[in-house]
């Protein structure tokens, strides 16, 4: 592996300077955490899995049009993505009632919603990613109105893609977690879809047995975590014929 400079280590990923001006490259690990970073664990091939199923997606979403941060998959764990300044925002997309919101709202997990809700949490993990709404977002200055139109257009198209494509395959999207950023080309400025879209962000039910084949699996110790993850990528028809094999991580320069 090439030495490179870390710019960043959060819980799932590694950022790098890329080698393209304007370029970071993103490094999916393996590493697990939960309820606000509280459990922590290991998925063993978690980062292969989890970097084939985001470049299906964002390479999807991008042939429809919605802009992303997605350039090209460098090799199993790599991706190559845009710099982009992202907006303290998660936006989290609701089609059934589970998680927190059944919590919240005592209502039966796996109760479908009339129609598809949006919230908003604070990506701030000190303060454990608090529930916000439309008026703290614009009133602190972390996203302007219209961007926030922006944010909630993309983010009903991009619903209304995933249900589909995950309908596909069998499984049921339940809900999920987007992130958003700002991307500069020149003296223009846009909103487009950023870190991943996988089973770590993702809900998805199998849509016969409502066997859960996400995150939740090792949120609630329920076992069988890797064949989970495995299952999803084997339906949607990006699992490596070796199996998620390559656990080694590149050399940095700190």
């Amino acid at each position: 592996m090439s030495r490179r400079k870390q710019i960043y280590e959060g819980k799932a990923k590694v950022l790098f300077e890329g080698p393209e001006p304007g370029t970071i490259v993103q490094y999916f690990k393996d590493d697990a955490t939960a309820f606000n970073n509280e459990k922590k664990g290991t998925i063993t091939g978690k980062g292969v899995i989890n970097n084939s199923i985001s470049e299906l997606i964002m390479t999807r979403l991008a042939e429809i049009g919605v802009p992303t941060h997605f350039v090209r998959r460098l090799n199993m764990r790599e991706q190559l993505v845009k710099v982009v300044e992202i907006i303290p925002v998660e936006v989290i997309m609701r089609n059934v009632a589970a998680g927190s919101l059944s919590k919240r709202l005592g209502i039966e997990e796996g109760t479908p919603l009339p129609r598809s809700i949006i919230e908003y949490t604070y990506k701030n993990d000190e303060l454990g990613d608090p529930m916000i709404t439309e008026e703290h977002i614009t009133t602190f200055g972390w996203a302007t109105n219209q961007e926030l139109d922006e944010i909630m257009s993309m983010s009903l198209r991009i619903n209304d893609f995933l249900v589909g494509l995950f309908l596909g395959v069998g499984l049921r999207l339940i809900d999920f977690k987007i992130e958003f950023g700002r991307h500069w080309e020149g003296e223009e400025m846009r909103i487009i879809l950023a870190d991943e879209i996988s089973p770590d962000s993702c809900r998805l039910w199998d849509t016969k047995t409502n066997e859960k084949l996400d995150k939740d699996r090792f949120r609630r110790d329920m076992g069988d975590v890797e064949e989970a993850y495995q299952e999803v990528a084997r339906r949607l028809g990006i699992l490596p014929e070796s199996g998620p094999t390559d656990t080694q991580g590149p050399e940095t320069l700190q």
